[in-house]
């Protein structure tokens, strides 16, 4: 089972990954673009230093970009090692899936190759998994459009932590290998549009052969091109586009012509659309598919000129980066998700209940807000003005208006309040329910793991679907899980609480075999000026109030 601080490790790892890929898109030149790969390696990944090996035109690979040591930068940039000694390195590493590692005990037979390299100097390792100074991984990166051309190799030296990278540090040393290659292939396809404009604006004598040009560039290139008006009644409207366009939003050329990007966009994107600019504006938003779906999509705007003094078009490259947004998504959930069951874990719970809180307790906002609501009734009586004020209306809690920069009674928070439990006078509130399986370890220690996991998984499912949409349940780690239900008055978390007991109870089989576990329950109740551990803390307390409280025979299981 997972440490329960790994989530963190993995949450930090993913927003510098997140980060590095960033940087890479921000490069405005090729140059540039490669340095940021370099660069990203160490302060992305982790990694001491790091070596961008690009494929020249003759086949050889040239040390590209350097980073981590200016010492080794200065001395092997530019230096160039053969294809072959490349090809013998990559064929003799050890798979880790699309990444190559080989170990010092097999590298010294590489030492005398013209391959450039420099190695950090550093002790002995002392055990098994830690990174030896010979240790070589290299990151292979490959041309975009589902072909298998190298375009270079990433080569990485010792991780900060001084262990060979595990499953996690794989996959995202090779997740951004495949961003890289993205990357510099598009700069490569910016480096030659720029090219193909400056040409249009300077050889105003040989605008045929200009056009013809453009023409070849917009047709063919790898990643959608549109031409759209601009200005005028039709602003926006596509005028042109080329076949990876029309193949990427499966319509033909003569239907994406009755339309404007603005049709097409995903509603929730289309402020993102309306804020990018069209001089070099770029933008990520969703576009839609004729079959209905929706595309993520880069879009990168340049205005061009049909002749010196003749109307302006806009320009638009739409990259497809669906992958890399479903990668970001995929990191994402399994960052704020258990592993094993698919549930919120510890860290993704605290953030979905703090988000419901605020230091302030809700007896001290509303009488702040009455306080307020009185003050603006003596200035408009003072004024003359004995009407409501429509700028100033106020709930029952007195948190609608306009809002404060202070965080003042004219915030729009609506503070969240537990109910009075021993008068049970209907109010309603956000219940933390805290469950405990009963005989759990017992069956742990009986059956082995697989079958603790197993049963995990499906308690973890009974759970979820005796609750609501809206509510949340989460597994804290071990045996333990957590119920947010919101709107629940102090009766109806009682029978929620009955109805998951419930749920739990009947046989689990696994492997042939039926095992049961019980469940005791806690119930919290989540409140304004309470911080989450203390929340927890309180449904944690009330849920061994209840495990002693019950008869051991009750909490027998297994």
């Amino acid at each position: 089972m997972e440490a329960e601080s790994e989530p963190y490790v993995r949450l930090a790892t993913m927003r510098q990954l997140h980060q590095a890929v960033a940087d890479l898109n921000r490069a405005r030149s090729l140059a540039d673009t490669l340095q940021a790969v370099a660069d990203g390696i160490v302060t992305g990944l982790g990694y001491e230093l790091g070596c961008v090996n690009l494929v020249r035109p003759d086949g050889d690979l040239v040390v590209a970009a350097f980073a981590g040591n200016s010492a080794a930068e200065a001395l092997i940039t530019g230096r160039v090692g053969s294809r072959e000694s490349w090809e013998r390195r990559l064929s003799m590493g050890e798979p880790w899936d699309e990444l190559r590692f080989i170990p010092h005990t097999d590298g010294w037979v590489l030492l005398d190759d013209d391959v450039p390299q420099w190695h950090t100097d550093g002790p002995e390792p002392r055990f098994e998994d830690e990174w030896h100074p010979l240790d070589r991984l290299y990151a292979p990166m490959y041309a975009s459009g589902g072909g298998m051309d190298l375009l270079g190799v990433l080569s990485v030296d010792r991780p900060r932590n001084g262990r060979r990278p595990g499953a996690w540090g794989r996959e995202a040393l090779q997740m951004y290998a495949s961003q890289a290659a993205i990357a510099i292939s598009n700069a490569r396809l910016r480096a030659n549009m720029q090219r193909a404009l400056v040409r249009l604006e300077r050889e105003q004598q040989a605008l045929r052969a200009s056009e013809e040009s453009f023409r070849q560039a917009f047709e063919y290139a790898p990643s959608g091109m549109a031409i759209a008006e601009m200005g005028g009644d039709q602003h926006g409207r596509l005028l042109r586009t080329n076949d990876a366009l029309c193949r990427l939003m499966g319509r033909p050329a003569s239907v994406l012509r009755r339309y404007s990007f603005a049709d097409l966009v995903h509603p929730e994107d289309i402020g993102t659309l309306l804020r990018t600019s069209a001089e070099g504006g770029r933008a990520e938003l969703r576009l839609g598919r004729r079959d209905g779906t929706y595309l993520w999509v880069s879009l990168r705007n340049s205005v061009v000129a049909d002749t010196a003094d003749g109307p302006r078009f806009l320009l638009t490259h739409v990259e497809d980066i669906e992958e890399r947004k479903r990668n970001e998504l995929n990191l994402a959930h399994r960052a704020s998700h258990d592993a094993l069951t698919g549930l919120p874990n510890s860290a993704e719970l605290r953030s979905r209940l703090s988000a419901r809180l605020c230091e302030r307790p809700h007896s001290v906002a509303a009488s702040a807000a009455s306080s307020a609501s009185t003050a603006i009734e003596a200035l408009d009586a003072a004024y003359g003005d004995t009407g409501p004020s429509p700028a100033h209306g106020y709930r029952a809690d007195g948190f609608e208006g306009e809002a404060a920069p202070d965080g003042g009674p004219y915030d729009h928070h609506v503070h969240t309040v537990a109910p009075d439990e021993e008068r049970d006078d209907g109010s309603k509130g956000l219940a933390v329910l805290f469950c405990d399986l009963d005989g759990f370890k017992s069956i742990n220690d009986r059956f082995g793991h697989h079958t603790g996991d197993a049963v995990l998984i499906e308690v973890a499912r009974r759970l979820t679907t005796c609750v609501r949409d809206g509510d949340t349940v989460a597994r804290l780690g071990g045996d333990e899980f957590v119920v947010l239900a919101d709107g629940l008055a102090a009766a109806d978390a009682a029978d929620l609480a009955v109805r998951l007991r419930n749920a739990i109870i009947p046989p689990i089989r696994v492997d042939g075999r039926a095992v049961r576990v019980g469940a005791s329950f806690g119930i919290g109740w989540a409140e304004c000026g309470m911080t989450v551990e203390e929340v927890l803390s309180s449904a944690d307390q009330r849920m061994y109030v209840e495990k002693r409280s019950r008869s051991k025979v009750h909490r027998r299981a297994g």
